[in-house]
C-alpha cells in the first residue's frame, strides 16, 4: 500500500476570519458559501481546509485542546519562485496585516525565507526555490 498526504486541515477558532486571510491576504481562492463548520481551499497538488474548533468534541468523541500564541507545533509553507518574491510577498502579507516573525533573510541551504503568523498564530514560512 502506497500513502501520501491527501490533505492539510486546520482546526480554527474563527473560521470566517481565517477563511478571509488566507483568501484575500495570503491568496488561495475558495468557493465558500459561508457557512461552517468546514471549508475547502482551491489548491493544487494538496488539498487544504479548515474546521471550526467547536464542532471538534463531538467529531472526535473527545476535548482536544490547543497551543495559544505562535503555534510551534508546524508550518505550513508556501514557494514563491525566485528569492526576489519572498520579500515581495512578505511585505504584502504583512502589510496587509499577518504578524511578522521573521524578516526575509539568505538561509544556509540555499533559499532565501521569511515567517509570518496568521490571525490564529499558525506559522507560514514564505520561502524561494533553492539556488545553487
Amino acid at each position: 500500500m502506497k500513502v501520501k498526504f491527501d490533505m492539510i486541515g486546520l482546526f480554527v477558532q474563527d473560521l470566517r476570519n481565517m477563511v478571509r486571510f488566507y483568501n484575500e491576504v495570503i491568496g488561495i481562492d475558495i468557493d465558500w458559501d459561508g457557512n461552517g463548520p468546514y471549508a475547502e481551499f482551491k489548491h493544487e497538488g494538496i488539498r487544504f481546509a479548515m474546521f471550526e474548533r467547536r464542532a471538534l468534541p463531538e467529531l472526535l468523541g473527545q476535548e482536544p485542546s490547543y497551543t495559544k500564541g505562535i503555534n510551534g507545533t508546524f508550518e505550513l509553507a508556501i514557494n514563491v519562485g525566485a528569492p526576489e518574491n519572498v520579500d515581495e510577498m512578505y511585505n504584502r502579507v504583512v502589510a496587509a496585516g499577518a504578524a511578522p516573525v521573521y524578516a526575509p533573510r539568505d538561509e544556509p541551504w540555499n533559499m532565501r525565507s521569511s515567517m509570518v503568523a496568521d490571525p490564529e498564530g499558525n506559522l507560514i514560512e514564505i520561502g524561494s526555490d533553492f539556488w545553487k
